[in-house]
């Protein structure tokens, strides 16, 4: 017995380690520099967030649009579903994010991976747009995102026109992107708040099918908040992602805050093991991101809380989830300058061990 019971206390002492080995470092795959009034709180405190919560990376963008505080509207709202009044197409917002991003030091700025946004999905001017951004700011654009095509309520109070993913202003976006080695991240609702069916699947497969030179990042895999008040969960949605990320080798998905419950994590904060061996089995695919809007303070305890469902997939795996699948997904130029980083430092380290 005294064997039994210390072969016990050991097996539980070396889980324990193993658990407390699980030091992630995090990518965070989807934050927004500004909310939907353009304000933010602002690089400082993004940064020093960034410090406290051991993330490395951020993708970093605007918002598209901005929410009009309306003639009729007594109280400034305080997020675009305050009030009825409507949000229209903000392309300044790209100008902010820009200002940011190049007021830091070089060794900080590595660490900002910005992306376009500031454009109207449903005009086929925007891709000239985005041109134009990319030739006034040549480098710093490392994707084109978040664009709002379907989006719960925020699709019909923005002006203008339903934006759909697969219409033709966006493909003309697509051929940019892929001139430009530039993923894309597209929010584009699988369905809408009551149909319990992939209503609008076919707005996101078709550019996976037509456009396979481009990188998807598929923006909460098509859930939203709004969707799961209506119906808690979408029973549908996994075996879709099984069938997409076979069939379409682009596709990656962002697990960001809509992901995390109902899907991965179950009411007692378990992983859940159909999701686990989804993404054990496309373990290249997945990143985490915060979704934060405008403001930081939250970042470490939105990051962290996907360590329950990291801790449960492998290790190797859990890290490329959680810190490298989104550096990956940038384009080459950026890759293959951060690796060139990296091997210089290691040469310069080397160079200047003593000698034994």
């Amino acid at each position: 017995m005294p064997v039994f019971r210390s072969s016990l206390m050991l097996a539980a002492l070396l889980l324990a380690c193993a658990s407390e080995a699980r030091d992630y470092r995090y990518s965070d795959s989807h934050l927004h520099y500004v909310d939907f009034f353009q304000e933010s709180a602002g690089m400082d405190e993004l940064l020093a967030a960034m410090e406290a919560s051991r993330v490395d990376h951020v993708m970093i963008s605007g918002i598209p649009v901005a929410k009009k505080w309306h003639e009729d509207e007594p109280k400034r709202p305080r997020y675009y579903a305050g009030d009825d009044a409507s949000a229209y197409w903000y392309s300044a917002t790209d100008v902010l994010v820009a200002a940011a991003v190049k007021q830091l030091p070089a060794e900080q700025r590595q660490r900002f991976h910005p992306f376009l946004s500031g454009f109207n999905p449903n005009d086929k001017n925007a891709d000239a747009h985005i041109r134009r951004m990319l030739e006034l700011d040549p480098g710093l654009w490392q994707g084109i995102g978040e664009v709002f095509t379907r989006h719960d309520d925020l699709t019909s109070l923005t002006e203008g026109d339903t934006p759909r993913a697969n219409n033709e202003a966006m493909t003309r976006v697509y051929h940019l992107a892929a001139e430009y080695d530039l993923p894309v991240m597209l929010h584009s609702n699988v369905t809408s708040k009551r149909e319990r069916n992939p209503l609008y699947l076919h707005e996101i497969e078709e550019p996976l099918r037509n456009h396979p030179h481009v990188r998807f990042i598929w923006a909460h895999a098509g859930t939203s908040m709004e969707i799961h008040r209506h119906q808690e969960r979408l029973d549908f949605l996994l075996p879709i992602l099984t069938r997409l990320l076979e069939d379409y080798p682009n596709l990656y998905i962002d697990l960001s805050w809509t992901m995390l419950r109902p899907y991965l994590l179950d009411e007692r904060g378990k992983a859940d093991r159909k999701w686990l061996d989804l993404v054990i089995k496309y373990p290249d695919r997945f990143m985490i991101g915060s979704d934060l809007v405008g403001r930081f303070d939250s970042l470490g305890e939105q990051i962290r809380a996907f360590d329950p469902f990291l801790d449960a997939l492998p290790e190797p795996v859990a890290r490329k989830v959680a810190r490298d699948n989104f550096l990956g997904v940038l384009p080459r130029k950026v890759r293959e300058a951060r690796d060139g980083s990296r091997a210089a430092a290691s040469s310069c380290h080397k160079a200047v061990m003593p000698l034994s």
